[in-house]
């Protein structure tokens, strides 16, 4: 997830509008973008544990 993560913040360095935003704002963006999907991951882990 993390290696997704980090092809589409090349891919948008490289090719999209992130080449314009300064580079702070776009690694704190990841950042952000990766903590939420961790959460995410995290959370749906723990739904299908309860589940079973």
């Amino acid at each position: 997830m993390l290696f997704l993560v980090a092809a589409l913040l090349l891919l948008g360095i490289v090719m999209g509008t992130v080449a314009h935003a300064p580079i702070g704002f776009t690694l704190v963006a990841a950042a952000v973008i990766a903590v939420w999907l961790g959460v995410f991951a995290l959370r749906e882990r723990h739904a299908r544990r309860q589940a079973r």
